[in-house]
C-alpha cells in the first residue's frame, strides 16, 4: 500500500468511525421516541449511547484486521484503543451521574436490592468497565500475570457490553420498535462474532493452514536469544523489515501470545528469526524451548518499516533489545545490496551486553554502515561514546545534511522521548522520525 492509498484508506476509516459512534445518537431522534422528558435526562441518555458505541468499537480495534491497521500501524491502533476506552468510560460514568443530579430520588437504583433489572445490568456493566480500566492502567503495579490479565480483559469486556445491551433492552425507551431492536441485536452479535473470530476461528485456521515449528534456539549476548522458526509445508510469511508478529508456542489456542519483532531479513519467508531478551516471565523461558516445538504466528503487523518511508539515507537509533527491528532493516538491506548510507546508534549497559555486535561489524562489509556504540558502563580502555544517547552524542555523529534522512528509534521510552526532542531541536521534521513504542499489552 503506497502513501497515497494509505492516506485515502486512513480518511475512510476515520469517517466510518465517526459515523458509527454518532449513529446511536441519531437513532434517538427517530420516532417513536419518548416525549415530555427533561433536557438533562435526554442528554444523559445520549451520552450513555455514545459511550456504549465507543466501547463496542473497541472490539473492532483489537481484532487485528490488516485493512484497518495498515494506514496507521497496529501500535497506533492499540494506543487509540486505550485512549478511546478511557474516554468512553468517562462518558458512560457521566450518564448515571447526570440522572442522579437531575433527580436524587433515583439514588435507590444504585442498590441492586431496591433497583430493577435494567439498573442491575447497568451496575454490572459499569463495574466491569471499571475493573477493565483499573487492571489495564495498573497491571504492572498490581503484578498481574500477562496471560491471566488478557483472559480477564476479554471476559470483563464481553460482560460489560452484553450487560449494557441488556440494560438498554430492559429500559425499553429507545428500543421500542422492531427495527431498533434488530439493530441492537445485530450490533451485539457482531461484537461477539469478532471475539470468536480472534480467539477461535483465526487460531483454528492457523493450526490447519499455517503451522510453524522451532528449528533452533540460539544464545546471543546480554541474556538475548534468537528463536528460529521454519514453515511446515506452506509458503511462509511475507513481511516488511521492521514489522512484528504475535507468537504462540505449543498450541494455537493458548492464551500465551506475545508480540515480537522479526530480526531476520524480509527476503526469508519460510525461515524466520526473532531476537528475544529475557525480561519477563514468558521471555525468560525462551531459552528452554525445545527444537520441534509447534509455533503459530499472527502477522505481520506494524508500520515501523523502512519500506514505507523511502529516503536517500537512514539513521537507526536503538537501545537494548530495540536493536531487533534494526537488525531486520540491516539484514534486508544487505540482501538487497542497498547502497544507501546508514548510521546506527546502539546503546546498552556494557560491552558484553551488546547483542549481535559481531554481526553488526560484519554487516559493515556489505553495507554503507557507520556504527556508534554507546555504553552506560564502559570498560576502562573504552574510546567510544558513554552514558545515555543524548543531543550531544547525536550532534557529534549526525551528518550535516539531515533533511533527506529518515530516523527510526526503538528502545526504552525515556530514550525515545529524549532522542525525538533532540532531533526536533536539530530541525528534523516530525514526519521523518519514526518511533516503535512496543507496549501492546
Amino acid at each position: 500500500m503506497n502513501q497515497v492509498n494509505r492516506m485515502i484508506s486512513g480518511f475512510f476509516w476515520i469517517a466510518l468511525f465517526l459515523a458509527v459512534v454518532l449513529l446511536p445518537v441519531c437513532l434517538l431522534l427517530v420516532a417513536p421516541t419518548p416525549s415530555g422528558r427533561p433536557f438533562w435526562l435526554e442528554f444523559s441518555l445520549a451520552l450513555g449511547f455514545f459511550g456504549m458505541t465507543q466501547i463496542a468499537v473497541q472490539f473492532v480495534l483489537i481484532a487485528r484486521f490488516k485493512s484497518l491497521t495498515a494506514p496507521y500501524g497496529i501500535d497506533v491502533i492499540l494506543q487509540l484503543h486505550r485512549h478511546l476506552a478511557l474516554v468512553a468510560l468517562a462518558v458512560i460514568l457521566l450518564h448515571p451521574l447526570i440522572i442522579l443530579i437531575d433527580n436524587p430520588s433515583r439514588l435507590k437504583l444504585l442498590n441492586p436490592l431496591s433497583g430493577n433489572w435494567a439498573s442491575r445490568f447497568a451496575l454490572v456493566s459499569v463495574l466491569c468497565l471499571l475493573i477493565l480500566a483499573g487492571t489495564s492502567l495498573f497491571r504492572e503495579k498490581l503484578k498481574l500475570n500477562y496471560e491471566y490479565w488478557r483472559f480477564s480483559h476479554l471476559v470483563f469486556a464481553v460482560l460489560a457490553i452484553v450487560s449494557a445491551q441488556l440494560h438498554v433492552f430492559l429500559a425499553g425507551l429507545y428500543t421500542n420498535s422492531w427495527w431498533k431492536q434488530a439493530i441492537w441485536i445485530t450490533a451485539t452479535s457482531a461484537m461477539l462474532a469478532l471475539v470468536l473470530h480472534l480467539r477461535l476461528i483465526k487460531p483454528a485456521w492457523q493450526r490447519g493452514r499455517q503451522p510453524w515449528h522451532i528449528s533452533e534456539v540460539r544464545p546471543e549476548r546480554g541474556e538475548t536469544w534468537t528463536l528460529v522458526l521454519e514453515a511446515d509445508r506452506h509458503a511462509g510469511m511475507e513481511f516488511l523489515p521492521g514489522q512484528f508478529a504475535w507468537l504462540k508456542l505449543g498450541g494455537a489456542f493458548t492464551l500465551k501470545e506475545h508480540p515480537f519483532s522479526f530480526s531476520s531479513s524480509a527476503g526469508s519467508r519460510t525461515r524466520l528469526e526473532f531476537g528475544i531478551k529475557a525480561l519477563g516471565d514468558f521471555t525468560s523461558t525462551i531459552k528452554d524451548v525445545e527444537p520441534g516445538t509447534a509455533a503459530y504466528l499472527d502477522g505481520p503487523h506494524g508500520a515501523f518499516c523502512i519500506d514505507r518511508y523511502p529516503a536517500v539515507g537512514y539513521v537507526f537509533i536503538a537501545g537494548g533489545i530495540g536493536i531487533t527491528p534494526m537488525l531486520s532493516f540491516l539484514r534486508s538491506m544487505a540482501d538487497r545490496k542497498d547502497p544507501r548510507p546508514i548510521l546506527l546508534f546502539y546503546a546498552d549497559r556494557n560491552w558484553e551486553d551488546l547483542a549481535f555486535r559481531e554481526e553488526l561489524e560484519l554487516l559493515k562489509n556489505r553495507l554503507d554502515l557507520n556504527l556508534v556504540f554507546v555504553l552506560e558502563e564502559p570498560p576502562d580502555d573504552w574510546q567510544g561514546e558513554q552514558g545515555k544517547i543524548n543531543s550531544e552524542i547525536l550532534e557529534r555523529h549526525l551528518p550535516e545534511e539531515l533533511i533527506h534522512r529518515n530516523f527510526f528509534v526503538c528502545g526504552p521510552a525515556p530514550m525515545m522521548n529524549a532522542v525525538q526532542d533532540a532531533l526536533l531541536e536539530f530541525g528534523v521534521s516530525k514526519t521523518s522520525i519514526h518511533l516503535e513504542r512496543f507496549n501492546l499489552a
